[in-house]
């Protein structure tokens, strides 16, 4: 547990020195709330929650980044596969609570008649599916820029997909905007159910597939080479 919390701390660190990635956290989910609040205030808090899982993503595939030179020395001094993969998750983790804890209260003072448990529980599936999600494009595409768009295409499919549509279904955030119409529309608990089962399966499905993906690289050990046998 120690190894985990140690490895927590070292991906904050890394993403408190880049300031801009810290700017871009907080800026990018209220630019989408901004954008539509003037409109019906359910597509405020959809938009608010996709901007919550883009910003959340983006750290976690910088923080995904940035470690790679750093993971084979933690292998030398004795780190697991687990506790790097999972120490930087329990980090991003506790980072996206922290933002989200100022734009639940926005809504809170912002938006009337909505059930702010809902939003709340929303944004906690928006949290706990983008960390991982973000690691696991900065594990298979390493350079940032190719992440940074396929995130951006992942966001635009979410916002022009028809949450009804079975193609919708497929994308990572889909929980959040059922959730949002439980708590924003005040429609029967289905909404909320079917949410709720959504985030967890897609949750368990990116940590297991972003634990698969770093025990296979973090067990190359490329900086050893065999000598040809003479």
């Amino acid at each position: 547990m120690r190894r985990l919390v140690t490895v927590a701390e070292m991906t904050l660190r890394e993403l408190a020195r880049r300031r801009g990635v810290l700017l871009l956290l907080l800026l990018m989910p209220l630019v989408f709330w901004m954008i539509r609040r003037d409109t019906y205030v359910g597509q405020s808090i959809r938009a608010l929650l996709l901007g919550i899982s883009w910003a959340v993503s983006t750290a976690a595939l910088f923080a995904t980044s940035a470690a790679r030179e750093l993971e084979p020395r933690l292998r030398l001094a004795g780190y697991r596969p687990h506790h790097l993969y999972l120490g930087r998750m329990l980090g991003l983790w506790a980072l996206g609570l922290a933002v989200s804890v100022p734009f639940f209260l926005l809504t809170v003072f912002d938006a009337a008649n909505l059930r702010y448990a809902g939003i709340a529980v929303a944004m906690l599936c928006c949290v706990a599916v983008a960390a991982p999600f973000g690691m696991l494009i900065g594990a298979l595409l390493p350079r940032e820029l190719e992440g940074t768009l396929l995130l951006l295409t992942v966001v635009a499919m979410q916002m022009l997909l028809d949450p009804a549509s079975p193609g919708a279904r497929l994308t990572p955030f889909w929980s959040s905007r059922e959730i949002a119409t439980w708590a924003v529309d005040h429609t029967d608990g289905g909404y909320l159910n079917r949410g709720l089962l959504h985030a967890t399966l897609v949750t368990v499905l990116l940590i297991v597939t972003v634990a698969g993906v770093f025990g296979v690289r973090l067990r190359r050990r490329r900086h050893l080479h065999h000598a040809p046998l003479t």
